[in-house]
């Protein structure tokens, strides 16, 4: 406002600068949702990976190769996750763009949606028999 007034710089020029720090506030927004969600599914995974798969494990043999199998899971999800990171800063610093982030989460939703289609098949009913205490 100060610069229009003072003659320094146009009315649309100023509006434009204004409409670049939008985009950059809406990304920065976009960033902390995504930074939110990614720590809560780090977390999530954390306790089941200290907790219920070693309970689980313990109480029948058999879930061995099931629990194995959902760790490995894990790895290959903070990988993702770490791509979905990746994304946001380049997006915020102009390196990269929306399709690509777009890409990487269509990517870590698809995997996400796997991931926990196998585990409640398989852990809903032994953990019903095995309930933590």
């Amino acid at each position: 406002m100060e610069q229009v007034a003072a003659g320094t710089m146009d009315a649309g020029r100023a509006r434009s600068e204004l409409s670049t720090m939008t985009v950059r506030q809406n990304n920065w927004t976009l960033g902390t949702y995504c930074e939110s969600y990614c720590r809560f599914v780090t977390m999530h995974h954390g306790a089941e990976d200290a907790q219920l798969f070693p309970h689980l494990r313990r109480s029948d043999p058999a879930l061995v190769p099931v629990m194995d199998r959902l760790q490995q899971e894990h790895r290959v999800i903070h990988a993702v996750l770490d791509r979905v990171d990746l994304a946001l800063v380049a997006l915020v610093d102009g390196t990269g763009d929306i399709d690509g982030l777009r890409n990487v989460v269509d990517l870590m939703t698809d995997t996400l949606l796997s991931h926990l289609a196998y585990e409640e098949r398989e852990v809903l009913e032994p953990l019903a028999r095995f309930p933590l205490h």
